[in-house]
């Protein structure tokens, strides 16, 4: 079957008329990069309401030889959901809770649920599900853990990867692989499930898993600091991680542009400090149980390190109203450089001992190749994963900057890598970055990847084009 038409009427057959688009005006957002940078183009968009259905539906585009693009929330940033031909396979319509089990604290969700349904899901039954992005209201769970999505509460709970306990997955030929084991102990042979979380879709969908709960935080203590330089930064990271231990659940920074363009572009930001700061912390305990005393430490810590030179200016979240509102600020930072002119994004991560050297390295290297540029710094110190995004001079042609992309992403990159870090921290590949995973990963570690993608899709048919 290679005639389109007979492949539409094939797939309308299984996802009925309400679960396929063939119209262009329908498709449009399927094809379109939300941020505008990748404009594709597919036959047509599929959108299975049943793990059944998806399994029926990609065995079809494997009997036909026709490429398959899995499509989630569509909020990636790598172009790794953009189709270039074929069938967009959305999963949107997989969109149910399974179970909650409050005792063994798991959840299982389909694949199109939103991340932030799934937090709220654990929430009824006084538990958190802690993977917390920005696009949490619209990215969906099976992108999250297709792209091993990291999140600002990477540094106590782990990446995406690292809450899921089973999986799944519709392989390339239509056949359902069955691991939704909700076990902490299964020692029995490989861990599949990591073969498809961070795989970015080319090895097979992902259309449910079981994740992992924590318990409710009862008590949370935020933070907004003002310090003199990145080292500072790094100094107070190591005080706070060595004196609260895992109660420290997020460590933020911002670089002074940053903070500056969201309070300046995004409306009801505030500065919540007087005076301006060279580098910004925003910073979070928790604790499951009230009353812990972590105000007292933290106060502690904090004014031993304004004694010390470190800290020069603290203020406290009085509520969750005002925590919010710290947060919304860091939240807001790409969508303020959007309003500030082009923007060339890098999402690396070097070891957390090495970030001070870093910024200060990324700074003088970029303002080198296009004078005038404005490094905007911000993310998560507790990892070492660092959004290093350069917004154009004012003044300068957006397209002249931006056609200079790959002449400051490479001078970036080839720093990171220099002090051990990585090209692409959480963000994933994509199509953004394959050439990148070429030059900086040995020649093995890709052959690997090939040997596993030739493995389980030999016609190579699952989102052709993307990682590899």
């Amino acid at each position: 079957m290679t005639d389109t038409n007979d492949l539409q009427a094939a797939l309308a057959d299984i996802v009925g008329t309400t679960g396929l688009i063939a119209d262009d005006a329908g498709k449009e957002r399927f094809v379109t990069e939300w941020r505008g940078l990748w404009h594709g183009q597919c036959d047509v968009v599929v959108r299975p309401g049943s793990t059944d259905e998806m399994s029926r539906v990609i065995a079809t585009c494997h009997g036909a030889g026709v490429a398959v693009v899995p499509q989630s929330g569509n909020t990636g940033l790598v172009g790794g959901g953009v189709p270039d031909g074929g069938v967009v396979v959305s999963t949107e319509r997989l969109n149910a809770i399974r179970e909650v089990d409050p005792v063994n604290f798991t959840l299982t969700a389909e694949a199109g649920c939103i991340l932030a349904d799934v937090q709220t899901a654990a929430a009824d039954v006084d538990r958190l599900f802690p993977l917390s992005l920005a696009a949490e209201g619209s990215c969906r769970i099976g992108g999250n853990l297709s792209t091993n999505a990291g999140g600002v509460q990477v540094l106590r709970y782990g990446n995406a990867r690292d809450l899921v306990l089973g999986l799944e997955v519709v392989l390339p030929d239509g056949r359902v692989w069955e691991g939704l084991r909700s076990l902490r102990k299964d020692n029995t042979g490989y861990d599949l499930k990591h073969l498809f979380m961070g795989a970015e879709g080319t090895l097979g969908i992902i259309t449910a898993a079981v994740l992992k709960l924590y318990p409710k935080p009862r008590q949370v203590e935020t933070a907004f600091i003002g310090l003199k330089d990145v080292a500072a930064v790094i100094e107070l990271f190591d005080r706070m991680n060595s004196n609260a231990g895992d109660a420290l659940s997020a460590f933020e920074m911002m670089n002074r542009l940053s903070m500056k363009m969201a309070v300046d572009h995004v409306p009801d930001n505030r500065d919540p400090l007087a005076d301006a700061h060279p580098a910004y912390v925003l910073m979070e305990l928790t604790s499951p149980r009230p009353g812990t005393g972590m105000r007292a430490a933290l106060e502690s810590v904090l004014e031993m390190a304004f004694e010390d030179g470190i800290v020069s200016d603290a203020a406290f979240a009085e509520s969750q109203g005002q925590a919010a509102d710290f947060w919304r600020i860091r939240e807001t930072i790409p969508e303020a450089q959007g309003q500030a002119g082009g923007s060339i994004k890098s999402d690396v991560a070097v070891p957390v001992s090495s970030v001070a050297s870093l910024l200060p390295r990324l700074d003088a290297k970029v303002e080198a190749i296009v004078p005038g540029c404005r490094p905007v710094a911000f993310g998560h110190i507790g990892d070492g994963n660092i959004h290093y995004n350069v917004s154009q001079p004012e003044g300068m042609d957006t397209d002249a900057f931006m056609a200079r992309w790959h002449d400051l992403t490479d001078a970036i990159n080839d720093i990171v890598f220099a002090l051990g870090g990585s090209f692409s921290a959480e963000h994933g590949i994509g199509q953004l970055k394959r050439e990148e995973l070429k030059r900086y990963r040995p020649d093995v570690e890709v052959d690997i990847m090939r040997t596993l993608k030739s493995a389980l899709d030999p016609k190579g048919i699952m989102n052709p084009g993307k990682v590899l």
